[in-house]
C-alpha cells in the first residue's frame, strides 16, 4: 500500500488492504473487457484501442495524483521505487512480450484474469509464462550479459530529456489526449462508424481534459507546501519573541537527569557536527530534513517535550517554528549554543579562592549534572545513539 504503510495503515492489514484491492482491480479489469483477446488485440488491428486508452488514462491519473499529492506534502517522492534500466534488456524483453501479446491475445496480467474466469487461452498463457520464466531462470548464464547489459539505473524520462517533471507531465497529458482523439478517428475508420462528435462527448472529453489541466496548473503555479512553510517561517521569525521560550542549560540539565524519558533533545545541525559531539540523549534532525516522515511522531507527540538546540540561534528560532507548523508537541529552546552546554558541564573549571557562595553552588550542581549524565549514559547507551527510522522505498508495478 505504498506510502500508507506503516504511518497510517498498520502493517498487518497491509496484505489484507493488498488482497481486497487486487481483487477489485481484477473485477474492473474483467468488467472492462480485458480477459477477452478480441478486445485486447483490436490495439495492433485498429479497431479497438481501449488498452491504449485505459493505460493512458490510468498513466496520466496516477502522475497527475501524485504530483499534486508531493505539491501538497502528502507524498514524499524519494520513497518511490524506480525499477533500474536495463536498455537491451527492456527492448528484447519488450518485443518477445509483444509478440507473444499479439499471438496469444494477453498479457500476463491480463491472461491471469483471464484464467481467473475460467477461460483455457488464458490458462495456457498463464502455463506459457510460467514456463518461460522457468527457462529464464534455467538458462541465466546464457542471457545474463545482455539482460545486465547497458545498465543505466533508475533514470527518469524527464531527466533524460532535460525538463521538469510538471512540463514533462503537461507535454505527456497533451500526447494522451491527442492520442485519444486520432485513435477514435482510427476506430471509427476502421469499423465503418460515423466519426462525427455529439454535443454530449465534446463536453465530457473537453471537462475531462480542463480538469486535468487545472491540476496541472496548480502543480505548475501555486506555490508548494515547502515554499508555503518557509513564507510562514520568514513571518514569523520577524514577529515572535522566543523569550518565553528560551530554556537555560542548567534547567534543561536538570530535565535529562531526572526526566529524560520525558523529552526529546532536538539537535539542529549538520550530521558531522552532530556525530563530533551532542548533548546526551540528542536526536539529530536538521532543519531541512524536519519534514520526513520517519520524525513525524516525534514532533506531534503530546507526552513528551522536544528542546530544540544548535550553534545558531537563528537555526534553531527557525527549526523551533517549523516545529510548531508542522508538529503538535510542546517545543521549548536551549538558550546556549551545543559548545556553550559543553563548556558548562563537561569541561568545568573550579571556581577560584575569590568566587562567590553562587558560584561555588552552580560549579557543585554541574559538576554533579555532568556525572549523572554520563552515568544515565553509560547506562542507557542505545538511547544515546540517533534515532534512525528504516525508510523503504515504495516498489510497485504491473
Amino acid at each position: 500500500m505504498g506510502p500508507l504503510v506503516p504511518f497510517i495503515i498498520g502493517s498487518e492489514f497491509n496484505l489484507i488492504i493488498a488482497l481486497i484491492a487486487g481483487i477489485g482491480f481484477g473485477f474492473v479489469l474483467e468488467q472492462a473487457g480485458f480477459s477477452s483477446t478480441k478486445k485486447l488485440v483490436g490495439l495492433f488491428y485498429g479497431y479497438d484501442f481501449t488498452v491504449l486508452k485505459v493505460f493512458f488514462t490510468a498513466g496520466v491519473t496516477g502522475m497527475i495524483g501524485v504530483l499534486l499529492l508531493s505539491h501538497w506534502g502528502l507524498l514524499d517522492l524519494s520513497l518511490i521505487y524506480i525499477n533500474p534500466t536495463f536498455l537491451w534488456s527492456a527492448l528484447v524483453g519488450g518485443a518477445i512480450m509483444g509478440i507473444g501479446f499479439i499471438i496469444g491475445g494477453f498479457c500476463p496480467g491480463t491472461s491471469v484474469c483471464a484464467a481467473s474466469i475460467g477461460k483455457l487461452d488464458g490458462l495456457a498463457f498463464v502455463f506459457g509464462s510460467a514456463l518461460g520464466v522457468f527457462v529464464f531462470i534455467e538458462g541465466f548464464p546464457l542471457f545474463e550479459k545482455i539482460y545486465i547489459a547497458e545498465s543505466w539505473g533508475p533514470v527518469l524520462i524527464n531527466e533524460q530529456l532535460g525538463m521538469s517533471k510538471i512540463v514533462f507531465a503537461i507535454l505527456l497529458s497533451a500526447i494522451a489526449f491527442a492520442a485519444f482523439y486520432v485513435t477514435g478517428l482510427i476506430e471509427n475508420r476502421v469499423n465503418n462508424v460515423n466519426s462525427s462528435v455529439t454535443k454530449q462527448k465534446a463536453i465530457y472529453y473537453s471537462s475531462a481534459i480542463g480538469f486535468a489541466f487545472i491540476l496541472l496548473a496548480i502543480v505548475a503555479f501555486l506555490p508548494d507546501s515547502q515554499s508555503r512553510i518557509e513564507t510562514r517561517i520568514s513571518k514569523e521569525l520577524k514577529r515572535t519573541d522566543f523569550t518565553n521560550m528560551l530554556v537555560p542549560a542548567d534547567k534543561l540539565a536538570h530535565e535529562i537527569v531526572t526526566n529524560y524519558y520525558r523529552i526529546n533533545i532536538i539537535d539542529t545541525r549538520d550530521p558531522e557536527s552532530f556525530k563530533s559531539y551532542h548533548l546526551p540523549f540528542a536526536i539529530n534532525i536538521p532543519f531541512e530534513k524536519m519534514q520526513d516522515r520517519e520524525w513525524k511522531e516525534i514532533l506531534d507527540q503530546k507526552h513528551k517535550t522536544n528542546y530544540f538546540y544548535g550553534d545558531d540561534a537563528q537555526s534553531v528560532n527557525k527549526a523551533f517554528l517549523k516545529a510548531g507548523i508542522i508538529g503538535s508537541a510542546e517545543n521549548f529552546i536551549l538558550s546556549e549554543s551545543s559548545q556553550d552546554f559543553r563548556k558548562m558541564f563537561f569541561e568545568l573549571t573550579p571556581p577560584g579562592p575569590d568566587a562567590s557562595k553562587k558560584e561555588h553552588n552552580s560549579y557543585q550542581f554541574r559538576n554533579k549534572a555532568s556525572t549523572d549524565m554520563q552515568s544515565l549514559v553509560e547506562a542507557l547507551k542505545n538511547s544515546t545513539q540517533p534515532v534512525v527510522a528504516k525508510v523503504s522505498k515504495i516498489k510497485g508495478g504491473c
